[in-house]
């Protein structure tokens, strides 16, 4: 699953890879983007805490603290619920990417984050523009998990994946499907 910055070799692979790992995790509509956190968090061994924070504005709007041990993502508090839940998915889209942080980004968010111990803020992601290839990467996975949610809520599946018809039915739509 962890690929490096650019590991998707094609926007093809990247819809295929996250929707893969979608089905691993066993994620059905609706969409709870703390549910996909809690399991993605349990899959990798390592927790992931979302945490809503009023981070400055104008600034970022969310970023990734990887520990030894959890992963926290830090979100804007004063948004909306479905700002917060696509910051989130972009966020969750730097880890599902493999992405690693930048070490000289540390000077920003000790002043930003006077609290966070220095060795997290060392390892904290800063990512502020979507001009990058990791910031489309985690674009891309955030769009594709939103997509993806909103295709199995408006075909309204039911859980039970073990009838035929049910299966049939979400094949059609889930890898052969470029679009989607």
């Amino acid at each position: 699953m962890k690929r490096k910055a650019g590991g998707w070799r094609n926007d093809l692979q990247l819809r295929r890879g996250v929707k893969q790992i979608l089905r691993e995790l066993n994620i059905d509509s609706p969409l709870d983007v703390r549910v996909l956190c809690e399991r993605l968090g349990q899959q990798r061994g390592r927790p992931i805490r979302l945490v809503p924070y009023p981070l400055p504005v104008p600034g970022v709007f969310g970023l990734w603290i990887g520990t030894v041990d959890v992963d926290y993502i830090l979100y804007q508090r004063d948004t909306t619920t479905a700002h917060q839940e696509h910051i989130i998915l972009h966020e969750v889209g730097h880890i599902i990417s493999g992405h690693g942080g930048n070490e000289h980004d540390s000077d920003i968010w000790s002043q930003l984050f006077p609290d966070i111990p220095p060795d997290m803020v060392r390892r904290a992601l800063r990512r502020d523009g979507y001009g990058p290839a990791f910031e489309r990467e985690a674009e891309m996975v955030a769009t594709v998990i939103k997509e993806w949610a909103t295709l199995l809520d408006r075909l309204k599946l039911t859980p039970d994946r073990k009838t035929d018809a049910a299966q049939r039915l979400r094949g059609a739509f889930d890898d052969h499907q470029g679009w989607l």
